[in-house]
């Protein structure tokens, strides 16, 4: 959602991005997916964007139903903070945020926010800094705590979190390390991490999903009525964003650390085919980056995928979308009835939609 108004926007190199937000267009955005009946919609992190929580504060209250999913990283303020934010601006919304939580993806990056950590050591900080957001969020009395990254003595806050049905917000942790299925299972309500075929992603979060903590997956959708426009839509994409976007990425994925966002375009570069199966199309990647793995195809078959995943696992999906508001609505009326008329009623599946 962040990039709402910049069709191409992960095409270009983050230094070349403007991050002031265009509030018109994003409320216009919120307010179709609300109509849409999207669940809620991402507000990324990183030095190309507006902040986060400010964005999400100024849309929070312009809207009525949609929630907001908050990027954050740990290291960028304390834990005691970034609780008295969320929890404000639970009140003012009435509980809409959940926050996806990620270990960062660039040291470059980490360090212009004053962070020096390795990427392991990063995933020990965030484990800590959980641990204190939830004993603010699970707890009744003044909080204590002493680690390697975190010493707090008897934090307290007169701001609770304010929702229907829950004392904190709903956790969602990025990552596809070892480090950050580990810190899923301890700490999150679902493990956002990027597809790969249905049955290799059973395989991988086999132990994630033992643990209780859902799993869900970033990609994009290309959805039209027949796979034929499907595939000109997708091959449209790499004639308009170029070579040059191809470049972005390689530069991008030789400073990063992120498992995630590297395995995936090492993925796409050194496979063989751009098609992981018949729906999932790994021939954008090269060009807009790792989220821009995508189900593509016939309403059908977008549908077949989304299954597909469901039945190893998965149950909540982040996509993207070119453009995001067609693509949305497409999801909206194409899609998912066809996901729900199929399966919902004799295999309970409940499929929440994020942007």
């Amino acid at each position: 959602m962040s990039s709402v108004g910049e069709k191409w926007r992960g095409a270009k190199s983050r230094a070349a991005q403007n991050g002031i937000p265009d509030l018109e267009a994003h409320v216009d955005f919120c307010r179709r997916a609300e109509t849409c009946g999207i669940d809620s919609v991402l507000t990324a992190f990183g030095f190309h964007r507006a902040d986060p929580i400010v964005l999400a504060s100024a849309l929070g209250v312009l809207t009525t139903k949609i929630k907001f999913m908050i990027a954050v990283r740990s290291g960028i303020c304390s834990p005691t903070v970034l609780v008295q934010q969320v929890n404000t601006l639970s009140a003012l919304t009435n509980g809409r945020i959940c926050l996806n939580v990620v270990g960062g993806h660039t040291p470059n990056e980490q360090k212009g926010y004053g962070d020096f950590l390795s990427h392991d050591d990063r995933y020990a900080r965030t484990d800590e800094f959980l641990t204190v957001c939830r004993a603010f969020w699970e707890g009744d009395g003044p909080v204590n705590f002493k680690g390697n990254y975190y010493h707090i003595e008897n934090g307290r806050l007169n701001t609770p979190f304010v929702a229907p049905d829950r004392r904190g917000p709903e956790i969602f942790l990025g990552g596809s390390s070892p480090q950050a299925f580990g810190l899923a299972a301890r700490h999150a309500h679902c493990l956002w991490t990027l597809p790969r075929r249905p049955e290799e992603m059973a395989t991988r979060i086999r132990a994630v999903l033992e643990s209780g903590t859902e799993v869900g997956i970033l990609a994009s959708m290309i959805a039209r009525p027949s796979r034929k426009e499907a595939l000109s839509a997708a091959q449209s994409i790499l004639a308009e964003v170029g070579d040059r976007a191809k470049k972005t990425h390689q530069d991008f994925s030789r400073v990063s650390d992120s498992v995630a966002f590297t395995s995936t375009l090492a993925l796409a570069e050194e496979s063989s085919s751009d098609w992981l199966t018949d729906w999932l199309w790994t021939g954008a990647v090269p060009y807009l980056g790792a989220p821009a793995i995508a189900l593509v195809g016939s309403y059908d078959e977008v549908t077949d995928g989304i299954l597909e995943f469901t039945n190893a696992g998965v149950t909540q999906f982040l996509f993207l979308g070119w453009p995001d508001v067609p693509e949305m609505t497409a999801f909206n009326e194409e899609v998912r009835p066809r996901v729900l008329a199929r399966y919902e009623a004799d295999l309970d599946i409940s499929l929440r939609g994020r942007i």
